[in-house]
């Protein structure tokens, strides 16, 4: 058994409720500094709703978010970005009309203006910082390459290359591995598994193969709650976890 490490996120019975139908549900949830944690439930469970209250892009009815110990429900999602929370969406967001280079050149950019950034970046040590972030994605032969020619596992790859570069503590992953081929999820739980300690990394994932190559905890929700918290191997004989998922095509396919 490995010392306890310190918590970095809680959610304390957490709510939310959007036209009535509540969405989270007293939601308690607790991650520690430099886990890897993977969010999985049947459609509708509230996996994607739960991040997005965290990084602040809807608010909770009630309960309390906290970060490094301090509540940041409260905050707009800039103020939540700035104290340490990346967040990537299923959908893909780059600068399709720029290079993978242009691209990390913004990213790596404390600057919030983007095209100034593409004039100012003064190579050097950014440099090398933005190639080692292009090897650890897997992108290092594709620099000169315009993000619109990638596969779309590579712009999944930019992406996240993206949100290294601000360095955040902790990463929410919504789906990263949606249209991907075998070889991309493949390549893609190699560098989870790079990153893991760190960053602290929350993943909602529906491939349950992938889930099991990178997961030390699996928590899984239904109906807005926590329902059951384990190892893969706890999770998939869990009586609770199968019978939430009779009718979704099964565990496999979570």
């Amino acid at each position: 058994m490995t010392a306890a490490r310190e918590q970095l996120l809680a959610l304390k019975q957490v709510t939310v409720a959007f036209s009535g139908f509540i969405a989270v549900d007293r939601l308690d949830f607790e991650v520690a500094s430099g886990e890897l944690r993977c969010l999985i439930g049947p459609n509708g469970a509230g996996k994607s709703t739960t991040l997005d209250l965290i990084c602040g892009k809807s608010r909770i009815t009630a309960g309390e978010i906290a970060f490094r110990g301090a509540p940041i429900h409260t905050l707009k999602e800039f103020g939540i970005a700035r104290a340490g929370i990346g967040r990537k969406f299923q959908v893909p967001s780059v600068f399709r009309e720029l290079t993978v280079r242009e691209n990390l050149e913004i990213g790596c950019s404390r600057d919030p203006g983007v095209w100034r950034n593409l004039f100012r970046f003064s190579g050097g040590a950014d440099t090398e910082r933005l190639e080692r972030l292009a090897v650890l994605v897997g992108l290092e032969d594709q620099l000169e390459t315009q993000a619109a020619q990638l596969s779309h596992g590579q712009t999944q790859w930019l992406e996240i290359a993206l949100i290294l570069a601000q360095d955040p503590a902790l990463i929410l992953m919504d789906e990263p591995t949606a249209g991907m081929t075998a070889h991309e999820t493949n390549m893609t739980a190699e560098l989870f598994n790079r990153l893991r300690g760190k960053h602290t990394l929350i993943v909602v994932e529906h491939d349950m193969g992938f889930v099991r190559d990178i997961a030390e905890t699996i928590s899984v929700m239904h109906q807005g709650k926590l329902l059951a918290q384990g190892t893969a191997d706890e999770i998939s004989e869990d009586a609770k976890v199968r019978e939430a998922y009779l009718g979704s095509g099964g565990i496999g396919h979570a």
